[in-house]
């Protein structure tokens, strides 16, 4: 777990780090929207942490504990995180943790943004799924499924915006490529 708990410490810091690069925010949402948000996906958050002592059904196993689970779920939190930060290196100075359209704002189309709309939220759901697995007890699973529905409620609110922002073009780039899963969701 020490693995996993690193790859999100590195994932953190490129996070701070770049986000010193940002364009100037034109527009933002609204407190109330990204106050719900972080609220469930602090859930998550928290529901994969081991920090907390879980009992009941939140500590039973749905993965046996062995070498070979642990190693897997190290390896697909480190792909999650990896297409995080590269979607996040793209997308460069148009990044922001809240929902916002930037001064200059540009449609990124290139990187993994070719495959899906949203990769960091693709590639943070993936790294939330093989710390579900790393941990082995329903709890990572309830933190996946709190992780799917913030970053679904973050995608729609994003996909507002862009829509608003870029009109047409956006249309088609909904049109062209999938949100989440390549050529599936």
């Amino acid at each position: 777990m020490r693995i996993v708990e690193g790859i999100w410490l590195f994932l953190a810091a490129v996070w701070l780090i770049a986000a010193s690069r940002a364009k100037k925010v034109e527009r933002r949402q609204s407190f109330a929207s990204r106050l719900g948000q972080v609220v469930v996906l602090g859930g998550a958050f928290l529901a994969l942490t081991g920090d907390i002592p879980y009992t009941g059904i939140l500590a039973d196993r749905f993965i046996p504990e062995s070498g070979a689970s642990i190693a897997a779920g190290v390896i697909v939190t480190a792909l999650g995180a990896a297409l995080a930060i590269w979607a996040r290196l793209i997308l460069g100075s148009n990044w922001s943790g809240t929902v916002t359209v930037k001064h200059g704002h540009e449609l990124v189309r290139r990187g993994p943004y070719r495959a899906v709309r949203h990769p960091i939220y693709s590639g943070l759901l993936l790294a939330t799924l093989g710390t579900a697995i790393a941990v082995g007890e329903l709890r990572g699973l309830l933190g996946l499924v709190l992780a799917c529905a913030g970053f679904w409620w973050k995608s729609r609110t994003e996909e507002t915006f862009m829509q608003q922002e870029f009109g047409d073009r956006y249309t088609r780039y909904q049109h062209e490529v999938k949100a989440l899963i390549p050529y599936l969701l």
